[in-house]
């Protein structure tokens, strides 16, 4: 196993846990908070901090599709393609992915610091800063997954016997 192989499957391993760790602490804020409410005793804090795990859970799980190629794509398009101009369309697909997300990012860090000073309404306590990092973060961590990934998509996609094949001819039968 190479380094890029290494560092791949260790940043896989780390998003993975993360993510299964953001998955069962949403699972108990909204359990937590539908059973509050049903007791008619309903916390306060709940809803927002739910639509904060969803949103770290979005960005967190997205750099994990990334890395494992799971993410939004157009297979059966890529298979229609000349292989002669797959390599290329792969290539402009891949830059125009991560000039998204270099700009999501960077948009991301400027409403961290806009945020400064700033606080949850219902957990005054928690810093609008922490909950919004989850964008750059995520961001960042979704182009280290894509970067990650380019040796092996590459190299599948001059072999041409990339997953977009077959992918393509079950869409077709």
């Amino acid at each position: 196993m190479n380094t890029v192989d290494s560092l791949r499957y260790a940043l896989d391993r780390i998003l993975a846990a993360i993510v299964m760790i953001l998955v069962l602490a949403l699972s108990f804020i909204v359990i937590l908070g539908f059973t509050t409410r049903l007791m008619g005793m309903p916390l306060s804090w709940t809803d927002e901090l739910a639509g904060i795990g969803l949103a770290w859970l979005t960005f967190y799980g997205s750099a994990l599709a990334a890395g494992r190629g799971a993410h939004i794509a157009s297979p059966s398009i890529l298979a229609i393609i000349p292989l002669k101009w797959r390599l290329a369309v792969t290539m402009l697909s891949e830059i125009c992915t991560i000039a998204f997300f270099v700009l999501l990012g960077w948009t991301g860090m400027y409403v961290v610091e806009i945020l400064a000073g700033s606080n949850l309404v219902s957990l005054p306590a928690v810093s609008q800063q922490l909950t919004q990092s989850a964008v750059p973060v995520g961001a960042a961590l979704f182009i280290l997954a894509e970067i990650l990934r380019l040796p092996e998509l590459l190299k599948t996609t001059v072999a041409g016997n990339s997953s977009a094949e077959s992918d393509a001819e079950d869409d077709i039968f």
